[in-house]
């Protein structure tokens, strides 16, 4: 997306309708907004950071925030153009559960190499409990990131080979209600 463009091709527009699960008019909101947010036509990780500040004050979603920020940067640029924006967006406030549970393992998938391990899972659930920081009560058996992670390998890791592939990813998914729940997080918000 040129930088400081302040209207959408008639190419670009046709481009994320096919791309996205956004009408017409709504992109063009949404890159309002977008350019009202990040003049240059893109987001950097430290402006992306203060995003995620302002939604949880009471944590640090930094890490958490760096980790998204990746997922986001689809071209792995350093920032976040409109295009990838509005695609992740668009995956997580509108995807199918399919959409949403690929989006997530890629978050979790660190180093993309199609398996989770218990130390990549651990990283991202430690900086999501960092994020929401003492907002969430959480049951015992959950109320450490170790034990978190502990629980979903339990119950994903099928063949016990102490990684998680797309596959036992997919059905464990079904089987635990809070990823489940954390996936629909966003629907119908935008």
């Amino acid at each position: 997306m040129g930088k400081s463009n302040s209207k959408l091709s008639t190419e670009q527009l046709s481009v994320l309708q096919t791309s996205t699960k956004f009408e017409r008019k709504e992109i063009q909101q949404w890159y309002k907004g977008f350019l009202k947010d990040c003049p240059t036509g893109e987001l950097n990780q430290s402006d992306f950071k203060g995003i995620y500040k302002q939604f949880f004050p009471f944590g640090d979603p930094s890490r958490f925030a760096d980790y998204i920020f990746k997922v986001f940067d689809r071209n792995h640029n350093g920032t976040i153009d409109f295009t990838e924006f509005l695609q992740a967006l668009s995956i997580t406030s509108r995807g199918s559960p399919e959409e949403k549970l690929k989006w997530a393992f890629e978050l979790y998938d660190i180093d993309g190499n199609g398996h989770i391990t218990k130390d990549e899972m651990l990283t991202i659930v430690d900086a999501i409990y960092r994020m929401v920081g003492s907002m969430v009560q959480l049951p015992e058996d959950e109320d450490t990131p170790e034990k978190r992670v502990e629980k979903i390998f339990h119950l994903m890791d099928k063949n016990k080979d102490g990684k998680i592939d797309m596959a036992e990813f997919k059905e464990g998914s079904h089987q635990d209600p809070l990823i489940m729940q954390a996936l629909n997080l966003y629907d119908g918000l935008v």
